[in-house]
């Protein structure tokens, strides 16, 4: 009889697969691989909206402002974030809705398109929110959204992500307006 220490090289690797495959657990199943979008979640009053992580630079706690004179009311003032100024705007006050309050959960999505950053106060950040393509649609459902600058939205365990175009925002010719 030959012991295992006298086994050839090759016979020894061969027994060792055998062994290994008979003691093997299988694969678990594959899974169906969705596609999936994600994005910040943020409120604004009864509204929740999701903006794309590619338009998103930051999410500040509300800093300390400096006044500018002779601005729209919407433009709360100009921040000094890392030696960079960042104009402060109330999201809500823009789209022409009533401003709420400054509190604890606001918070302020900078974001920077084509060399411009802004800060856009927002009454609440969600965290990151994952929905898969089934979830989308281009029907808007709720009457306060700020249709213009809405992409669809994502319906997920029955609420409504309105998909908010931060692009749109920036570009737009009011939006670049702040004096009175």
């Amino acid at each position: 009889m030959v012991t295992p220490f006298r086994k050839a090289p090759m016979a020894l690797l061969h027994d060792l697969d055998r062994r290994s495959r008979q003691h093997a657990v299988g694969l678990p199943l594959q899974v169906e691989v969705k596609k999936t979008w994600s994005g910040v979640a943020f409120r604004l009053s009864d509204t929740y909206l999701v903006v794309p992580l590619s338009e998103m630079r930051e999410i500040l706690t509300y800093p300390g402002l400096s006044a500018v004179p002779g601005a729209k009311p919407w433009l709360k003032g100009i921040a000094n974030v890392r030696g960079n100024l960042l104009p402060i705007i109330h999201l809500q006050s823009y789209l022409g809705r009533q401003a709420t309050p400054i509190g604890r959960r606001s918070r302020v999505l900078v974001v920077k398109h084509e060399g411009m950053f802004a800060g856009l106060v927002v009454d609440e950040v969600l965290g990151m929110k994952h929905f898969v393509e089934e979830e989308f649609t281009a029907k808007i459902v709720s009457k306060d959204s700020p249709r213009d600058y809405l992409n669809g939205a994502y319906i997920q365990e029955g609420q409504h992500w309105e998909v908010f175009n931060i692009q749109r925002l920036v570009q737009s010719p009011l939006f670049l307006q702040v004096a009175v």
